[in-house]
Parts: structure tokens; C-alpha cells; sequence
């Protein structure tokens, strides 16, 4: 059985690393690594903050994002 996610659970992301660093500035590889992306293909999941999010944006083009899951969903 699941567990319920409670109202103080922060909404989370998954990210993951779809297109290589080769070429690119050493800002977008310290920023994928920073997201704690190790290798091509590699997903995590990260906490959904305004942080977080300005990260995601430097490296769209690198990434997919998809939303996991929200607090409202537990209501």
C-alpha cells in the first residue's frame, strides 16, 4: 500500500540527463553535476524550489523534466 503524502512534503521533479556535455561550457557540466546527474540516461529526483528550477533552466536543453509529484495531490 502506498503511503499518503502529507501536506508539509515538498513537490518533487524527476530529472533526467538525455543529451551529452561534450563542447559545452564548464558552467552547464558543474550545473548537471550539481542536480547529482552522473551519467547519460540517469534520473533523479530533486525537490521542486526556486533553486532547483534556475538550474533546470540553464540546462534545458540537456535535460527532461517531469513533474512527480505535488502536495496538492494528497488532498
Amino acid at each position: 500500500m502506498a503511503a499518503k503524502r502529507s501536506a508539509d512534503t515538498p513537490a518533487t521533479l524527476r530529472v533526467t540527463w538525455i543529451r551529452s556535455t561534450i563542447g559545452l561550457r564548464a558552467g552547464a557540466r558543474g550545473t548537471i553535476r550539481a542536480l547529482g546527474l552522473r551519467r547519460l540516461h540517469h534520473s533523479v529526483e530533486v525537490v521542486d524550489t526556486p533553486q532547483t528550477r534556475g538550474m533546470l533552466r540553464r540546462v534545458a536543453f540537456l535535460v527532461e523534466v517531469v513533474e512527480t509529484g505535488t502536495p496538492e495531490e494528497s488532498a
